[in-house]
């Protein structure tokens, strides 16, 4: 059974930052094979794709968090991280990872697992 497990959601002051954190375990091929993402979807929004360390090294931001946010990835411990610095009210959402096996970009994605969402508040 494959499960993607995020953590670190929470609430904080704008101008504040959370690191949140992805675990996979039971993927079908070698964690390392897949490209991993995180998207976030807002009240009344569409899914947005947010970062992708693609499989063979390539990260890609989507312009609404570039030069906010860093994504990395921690191979041995099958975890992707997201890092979140100067954090706004827009970016309440709930944040979610996900993995796509094999190489995509952030503008992809078309991811093959989801996790079930870590709930990311910046009250006004």
């Amino acid at each position: 059974q494959v499960r993607l497990v995020e953590s670190g959601g929470g609430s904080v002051q704008s101008g504040g930052s959370l690191r949140l954190s992805c675990e996979a375990s039971g993927l079908p091929k070698i964690y390392g094979d897949y490209s991993m993402g995180w998207f976030r979807q807002g009240p009344g929004n569409k899914r947005e794709a947010l970062a992708d360390f693609a499989y063979g090294g390539e990260i890609t931001y989507a312009e609404s968090v570039k030069g906010r946010f860093t994504i990395s990835r921690d191979d041995a411990k099958n975890t992707v991280y997201l890092q979140m610095n100067n954090l706004k009210p827009e970016d309440t959402s709930v944040y979610y990872c996900a993995a796509e096996w094999g190489w995509t970009s952030v503008e992809n994605m078309s991811p093959d697992y989801w996790g079930q969402g870590t709930r990311v508040t910046i009250p006004s």
